[in-house]
């Protein structure tokens, strides 16, 4: 019987339409489920949305609709996006679905009949959006440490769970289980800053308002959001807490991983455990706290009406070239960047040039040379070796890389193989073959080589883009090949037929087109708005940052910071592995940064000052937490701190003595 692998992604809260940064979290989850299947594994993956809250109940209100209609509107909506993207979900669980209402009524009361749970008031500053209650000391700025709004003072009668009770549990658990979350900095986040200083009980119910799952023995509370929410893990596998039955789906938990945001880590880490070791269930082996996709060049905003959508984009470059840079395009702990130029640039620069020319070019050959027959002649050369090493050694780097939740380094290493292939190519220079009568049997091989890799690439990149890896094995008269027969490299019979005619499977952009095109659109979305509108869909927290850009301090003038501004920056002892000059630039020198538990590429400005060679082995202060950038074509993951003179000299800032790499600065 085959191995279970459950996946799952967080539900998405039903208040608007999914942006692109929530449709990479269902991307990312759909290739992990598609990996896994394809490894053997029976598979359950589950998605879905939040439906309940005083946030939708405000909206709903607003639009004059029923609470009910406006979930069901938006939960199509996400619905919608997420099969548009291909994702291969098992179940869609909504949490107003009768079966998840019922054993979350069952939860509540058995937690309570057990003292888990408790009545008792709070007073407390409370923000709607977040639905969420904060002490004084939390807040930042006087508003809500999570999203920047005001926040109101709230009383109300509720129910509170005993969090405190399973505290030296779950800390005893992280410390058995160092892979429960992932990356590891999210680990050290909850323990620093909510396990070691106490966890409060936590507010498991609500009266001041209606849309929620009733408490059945106290009607007039309804049942809090993650209370709610965090049990449709096991409410979609059918779970019963009062042992009635032991549902069939049961048997795919404990989850291997829920794929969620780094903004939600600490729900699923603190609270959701707790929740599971108080029902007596185990609990799910990984967290994986994803980060965010950001906009490149500006905050998304609807009042702007730039607010990039999966749909959007999708028409413009298909679905499966914007599968391929939302998880080629995100590193594996700090947050990403995308843009309509980003993409663009993505799509010709590696989908066109590199995997699809390759396709184009192969198939193109062997029609021409050999009436699209393909065959292994035999006639091999040591670059065959080279290339066959490179393509059957890829699935076990491509492996590692996936049980570690690096996607965007599997993706990577799968196009290896196409780079690879195309330097081959170059190397063999099939026209120079074609010319020779003499070397028509190596002719024959190469093209068999080449095609061989096509097939074994494309059966892993189809966890990416299905679409396209299928159409490319197509092209070369195959199919895609099981995971278990990648490292074998011949397996395509002789006098295979590829296509006659070739088709372009990704077409090369024009980049300005592209962004005109989306300016237009935006124009037109904003233009749609009322200023009604504007005002009610504009971020509170952007706006309040902008307004101190526009009415602040004269350029040149350093404003005066607290400690909790100084603390969002991380600051690291980074160790220098490696140097090099990036080329057809005099100022750019790229790095290779050995921070304790990764390594990072870094490009710095500092050419002039410093050479390769004396650079090797120095130990640098970094800002780890800096948005990756570009720079002549490489991800720059960090900037370099450095002093500089009024002459305009720069020096390096470094440690006094060598301390270990990944040593925090404070």
């Amino acid at each position: 019987m085959a191995e279970k692998y459950y996946i799952t992604t967080a539900i998405t809260y039903t208040s608007g339409k999914p942006h692109i940064g929530n449709t990479y979290e269902i991307v990312l989850a759909d290739f992990l489920a598609r990996f896994r299947r394809a490894q053997g594994y029976d598979v359950r993956f589950q998605t879905g949305t939040d439906e309940h809250g005083e946030k939708v109940e405000l909206k709903a209100a607003a639009a004059g609709v029923t609470p009910k209609a406006f979930v069901d509107g938006v939960a199509g909506e996400v619905k919608r996006i997420w099969d548009l993207m291909g994702s291969s979900y098992d179940k869609f669980i909504r949490t107003t679905d009768p079966d998840h209402v019922s054993e979350v009524q069952k939860i509540f009361q058995k937690l309570l009949d057990q003292g888990d749970i408790y009545k008792g008031s709070y007073k407390g500053l409370y923000c709607t959006p977040c639905e969420s209650f904060w002490t004084e000391s939390q807040l930042v700025d006087g508003k809500c440490p999570d999203c920047g709004r005001e926040v109101t003072v709230a009383e109300e009668e509720a129910y509170f769970f005993r969090m405190s009770k399973y505290a030296d549990r779950l800390m005893k658990y992280y410390e058995e289980h160092p892979d429960f979350i992932l990356p590891v900095s999210r680990r050290n986040e909850m323990v620093n800053n909510f396990l070691k200083p106490g966890l409060q009980d936590l507010c498991v119910s609500r009266s001041s308002f209606s849309w929620g799952i009733p408490v059945k023995s106290d009607p007039k509370h309804v049942v809090y959001v993650w209370l709610d929410a965090l049990t449709n893990y096991i409410t979609g596998l059918g779970y019963d807490c009062e042992g009635k039955s032991v549902p069939e789906n049961m048997r795919y938990w404990p989850a291997d991983v829920h794929v969620i945001g780094k903004d939600i880590v600490r729900f699923h880490t603190i609270y959701w455990p707790i929740f599971l070791m108080a029902l007596g269930v185990p609990l799910p082996k990984h967290v994986y706290g994803h980060p965010w996709l950001l906009q490149d060049g500006g905050k998304m905003s609807k009042s702007k009406g730039n607010v990039l959508y999966a749909d959007d984009l999708a028409e413009v470059f298909g679905v499966d070239a914007l599968r391929y840079y939302l998880l080629s395009a995100m590193p594996y702990d700090n947050d990403g960047l995308i843009s309509w130029e980003m993409v663009c640039d993505t799509v010709n620069s590696e989908l066109a040039n590199v995997y699809g020319n390759l396709v184009n070019r192969t198939v193109a050959m062997s029609n021409k040379y050999f009436g699209g027959v393909v065959e292994n002649r035999g006639a091999s050369e040591p670059v065959d070796e080279e290339l066959k090493a490179v393509v059957t050694g890829a699935y076990s780097k491509v492996a590692k890389l996936v049980d570690a939740f690096r996607v965007a380094d599997a993706v990577s290493e799968i196009m290896t193989v196409f780079r690879r292939a195309n330097k081959y190519i170059d190397e063999t220079a099939p026209w120079v073959l074609a010319r020779d009568a003499s070397a028509q049997d190596r002719l024959a091989t190469v093209l068999y080589n080449l095609t061989e890799s096509i097939i074994i690439g494309s059966s892993m990149l189809a966890c990416c883009m299905p679409e396209a890896a299928k159409a490319a094995v197509k092209e070369c008269g195959a199919e895609l090949r099981p995971f278990d027969r990648l490292g074998e490299f011949g397996l395509l019979p002789n006098g295979t037929r590829v296509a006659e005619r070739p088709e372009i499977l990704f077409k090369r952009l024009d980049a300005t087109e592209v962004v005109e095109k989306a300016e237009k659109m935006y124009e037109e979305r904003k233009a749609a708005l009322s200023p009604e509108s504007v005002k009610a869909t504009e971020p509170a927290k952007a706006d309040v940052k902008e307004e101190k850009k526009e009415g602040g301090a004269p350029e040149g003038t350093v404003s005066m910071i607290d400690i909790a501004q100084f603390k969002t920056v991380s600051l690291r002892v980074g160790h220098i592995l490696t140097a090099e000059k990036v080329e057809k630039t005099d100022k750019l020198l790229k790095f290779t940064v050995d921070l304790g538990e990764e390594k990072r590429t870094i490009v710095s400005g500092i050419a002039k000052y410093y050479s390769p060679e004396e650079m090797v082995g120095k130990q640098v202060v970094v800002v780890a937490n800096l948005k990756p950038a570009k720079l002549r074509g490489i991800e720059s993951q960090g900037m370099l701190l450095c002093a500089v003179s009024a002459d305009g000299d720069v020096v390096l800032v470094s440690p006094e003595k060598r301390v270990p790499a990944g040593s925090e600065v404070c």
